[in-house]
């Protein structure tokens, strides 16, 4: 079992390590504008729990892989994050004004700037991406490309668009937010076993199971933190999701049913990890993680 400290401890070095890798891809070149430059610097170095990276390495770890291996794809999953909120918080979007504490990307420069920083974020994370030595490379690119796409992130943010005003069932509120949040960490633990083992180790398929459930866990407590949480802790605007009329968890179930659902689903996750044993035992720390922080 590991301790909480020790669990802050290594999160803190994993978000450290990708934010070097991160913060090197803007040093040393020709800048051809300027302005799109710091835009995108703006999206992606700007605060951030760097919860994708951080998976990224505890499952790559959990199976045998080395850290330098996995700073690659740790960096790419972070870039296809950071895209997603700079067009998630434009006007036609969710409209947010504050992103981490800080005024969003259009906020701090303009719409038109605000879309290319993210259109360039995106390309960037498979440019990485394409500087990996794994022979499982075109894994790896599929991996996070059917995550970001029309079967997955995408997807799920269009379910949401559309869920505006709405009421939808238990049902359809987890497949939107499967696919709006959760693609994404599912992405990233795969991504973490990818460099470690081939495509047909069992451990993956665990590794899925624990992830499907964990990221879905992430979104009912976020839901729960948009009632429950402070502004100048969350980083965003508190009660953003009911001034939109967004479904959420809390407003289908309840407080108290929310909460419960989400702490059904890290006992799912946990359950999932049992042919890894205890190399998996950081993965579910950061699964009890999901559902604790203030965040």
């Amino acid at each position: 079992m590991v301790n909480a400290d020790l669990l802050l401890a290594r999160m803190a070095a994993d978000r450290a390590r990708v934010d070097r890798c991160l913060a090197e891809l803007f040093e040393q070149r020709n800048v051809a504008d300027l302005r799109l430059e710091q835009a995108m610097r703006h999206g992606l170095l700007v605060g951030g729990k760097r919860l994708r990276p951080v998976l990224v390495y505890a499952a790559g770890r959990a199976l045998g892989a080395e850290d330098d291996a996995l700073d690659i794809p740790a960096a790419a999953i972070e870039l296809i994050h950071a895209y997603s909120l700079v067009h998630d918080d434009l006007p036609a979007m969710d409209d947010d004004d504050l992103r981490r504490g800080q005024p969003t990307v259009h906020k701090a420069f303009d719409e038109a700037t605000a879309i290319l920083a993210g259109d360039a974020l995106q390309t960037l994370a498979f440019e990485v991406l394409a500087n990996s030595r794994s022979p499982r490379l075109a894994a790896l690119v599929r991996c996070l490309a059917c995550a970001s796409g029309r079967d997955g992130m995408a997807a799920g943010q269009a379910l949401d668009l559309a869920a505006v005003g709405h009421a939808p069932s238990l049902e359809a509120l987890e497949t939107m937010h499967r696919h709006k949040t959760g693609a994404l960490i599912r992405a990233a633990v795969r991504l973490g076993g990818l460099v470690a083992v081939a495509e047909d180790d069992p451990r993956l398929a665990a590794l899925d199971h624990y992830a499907a459930a964990m990221g879905l866990a992430f979104q009912v407590h976020d839901d729960v933190l948009d009632v429950t949480g402070d502004t100048a802790i969350l980083g965003k605007a508190s009660g953003a999701d009911a001034a939109r009329d967004k479904p959420t968890y809390p407003a289908l179930l309840g407080l108290d049913a929310a909460r419960e659902r989400a702490s059904s689903l890290i006992d799912e996750a946990l359950d999932a990890l049992s042919p890894i044993g205890e190399a998996a035992a950081p993965l579910a720390e950061l699964a009890r993680y999901m559902i604790a922080r203030d965040h």
